[in-house]
């Protein structure tokens, strides 16, 4: 157990860090529906290194969560144990690795946000990249979920990735070592280690020549499209749910008459039934309590079960620490 006023059990192996770290953060900051607990240990790394030195020297019973921009997460009132480890800006390098006739090859650090990646394709007349525009998230993220908008996913593009174990030990891993899926992402069971635990630190991406121009123009109309169709005036996480097979999570959410409703201050978004929006004071519970209630509503009227996108962790308020 990890109380909020202690650090997190490293002892004199913290001096060896170069990062910043806090304690009883609160994590509203951190995620972009702007609610939930405090972490009571919080580490902002300095780089790759100094984030495997923090690995290393972590006891093994504690808890350890990496976010990113917090956009695809939900943390409970009653905060976090363990340590929260935070990526974005952290692991930015960005480079055109490989230029090769038709084909280029750009790695980019789990910490960029996915739009400076497109951005950076399309700078170097490289396309495929375009649709990370629209997810609003960083790339360690997108990644981790097989992350897509606009008929594209992550792991389409993926050359092969850098990851981090538990240890600190760092590891490239092709694409064939993964069980990947829709919005699922698991590295493949080893003997004698089935259960390990892993985040990525970076990723190499294949693209093939395009046109600078057309990729902006892509760029455009889907950062046009996003805003005209999602609730961006508001904290919200993007899609709540999966997309069932054949069909879209928002138009049974719609059909189940649940555009507009609401917990407190968490509500169902009146642009686009698979958000649930934070319309200035929800507390997580709030959210929580829509996604369960869109959940069973929709399996009571449709038959469907949907699937949650968005990560929940932390304890409710009141649970036992």
């Amino acid at each position: 157990m990890y109380i909020s006023d202690k650090e997190c059990s490293l002892g004199t192996d913290a001096a060896l860090l170069r990062g910043e770290w806090r304690l009883r953060e609160s994590m509203r900051k951190h995620i972009s529906w702007r609610t939930g607990g405090i972490a009571d240990n919080f580490y902002l790394p300095a780089d790759l290194q100094d984030f495997a030195q923090f690995l290393c020297h972590c006891p093994n019973d504690l808890p350890v969560h990496i976010i990113g921009l917090g956009s695809n997460l939900l943390v409970r009132d009653g905060g976090i144990r363990g340590a929260v480890v935070v990526l974005h800006a952290r692991l930015n390098d960005l480079i055109l690795v490989e230029r090769k006739g038709m084909r280029s090859v750009i790695y980019a650090g789990a910490g960029l946000p996915c739009a400076k990646v497109a951005r950076f394709a399309a700078l170097h007349g490289l396309t495929g990249a375009e649709f990370l525009a629209g997810i609003p998230g960083t790339v360690g993220g997108a990644l981790a979920m097989n992350a897509g908008c606009y008929g594209a996913e992550t792991w389409e593009i993926v050359e092969k990735v850098s990851s981090i174990d538990r240890a600190g030990g760092l590891h490239e891993r092709d694409p064939d070592m993964y069980q990947i899926g829709y919005r699922h992402v698991a590295l493949q069971p080893s003997p004698g280690s089935p259960n390990r635990e892993e985040w990525f630190v970076g990723g190499w991406f294949k693209l093939k020549q395009g046109d600078q121009t057309t990729s902006r123009q892509k760029i455009k109309a889907l950062l046009t499209a996003r805003i005209h169709s999602q609730p961006l005036n508001f904290p919200n996480a993007g899609s709540v749910f999966r997309n069932p097979p054949g069909d879209y999570a928002a138009r049974l959410i719609e059909a189940s008459g649940l555009k507009g409703f609401s917990v407190g201050g968490a509500m169902v978004s009146t642009k686009h039934a698979n958000f649930i929006i934070n319309k200035g004071d929800a507390m997580a519970s709030d959210i929580e309590a829509v996604i369960a209630e869109v959940r069973n509503t929709v399996k009571e009227r449709t038959g469907i079960e949907l699937i949650q996108e968005v990560r929940i962790i932390g304890d409710a308020i009141g649970s036992n620490r």
